[in-house]
């Protein structure tokens, strides 16, 4: 990777609500709006997002994406939601490129829109919608070393002002969500979201050992509690293979009651 890409993993809240105004999600707001305001205004944006599974990477190549409302039980108005946002065909195409070149097959979706997991944050760090925008699928494997794989893949690309997004979820249990949130709940998830700062900010941590501790995500404190099915955490996985680094800032925020994290790297 010639040029300098920023890197991006976020917690990308509850389906639409943040859009909504909801009080659970003011923290996030502020974090993504905050977070957009001191990156450079990227030339193009490639989502990895939570909510999209293939059986092989597959990317969103179409010049229009249109948007899923890939969420159910909310206000009318949550299906009237708009980003215009352009696609960018030659970035998918050169995403594609990169995981062949590296022994992972891919495959290109000219009809696929964008599903909540990209179109809600988006709308809240460059609501003009004025930015290029492509999107990447997980693996339905769930395989945390693959998601490296595809990561470290993504160093290949050349592509100048390039920001690289993991839309995911720090914390993703859903009945933790909309239960009481007891002590217990609440010292679980912490000593989650601590061990995860931990694993992907420590400078004094060799890259293989970070790699180790997020390939065996499993044995964190509390992990399957805080990710019974892990398809939120894995865009991180794949934004630490792009940048193979520890990562230069985190950022935690409350969203629904719950501690979340997001983290960035500048990658050269």
């Amino acid at each position: 990777m010639s040029n300098q890409t920023d890197v991006l993993f976020i917690s990308h809240g509850g389906g639409p609500m943040p859009l909504l105004g909801d009080p659970g999600h003011r923290e996030m707001v502020d974090r993504l709006t905050g977070l957009a305001g001191t990156l450079r205004k990227p030339s193009a944006i490639l989502v990895i997002s939570a909510h999209w599974e293939e059986a092989v990477p597959t990317v969103s190549s179409g010049a229009n994406p249109g948007l899923i409302y890939d969420y159910y039980g909310f206000p009318p108005e949550s299906y009237e939601i708009q980003y215009p946002c352009p696609g960018e065909p030659a970035l998918a195409e050169q995403v594609r490129q990169a995981l062949e070149n590296a022994g992972i097959s891919a495959r290109l979706d000219e009809q696929r829109g964008l599903d909540h997991g990209v179109f809600v944050p988006l709308k809240l760090m460059y609501p003009n919608a004025d930015i290029p925008c492509v999107q990447l699928s997980l693996v339905n494997s769930l395989d945390a070393a693959a998601h490296l794989a595809i990561g470290r893949a993504l160093q290949a690309l050349d592509y100048d002002n390039l920001l690289v997004i993991g839309s995911g979820f720090s914390f993703h249990n859903m009945r933790a969500f909309f239960a009481p949130n007891t002590p217990d709940i609440q010292a679980h998830n912490q000593a989650f979201e601590d061990w995860l700062e931990h694993t992907c900010t420590a400078n004094d941590m060799g890259e293989s050992e970070r790699a180790e501790r997020l390939i065996h995500w499993e044995l964190a404190p509390y992990a399957r509690f805080c990710h019974p099915r892990e398809e939120h955490l894995l865009p991180l996985h794949v934004c630490y293979g792009l940048a193979g680094k520890a990562s230069e800032r985190h950022v935690s925020a409350t969203i629904l009651g719950k501690k979340s994290g997001m983290f960035y790297w500048r990658v050269n």
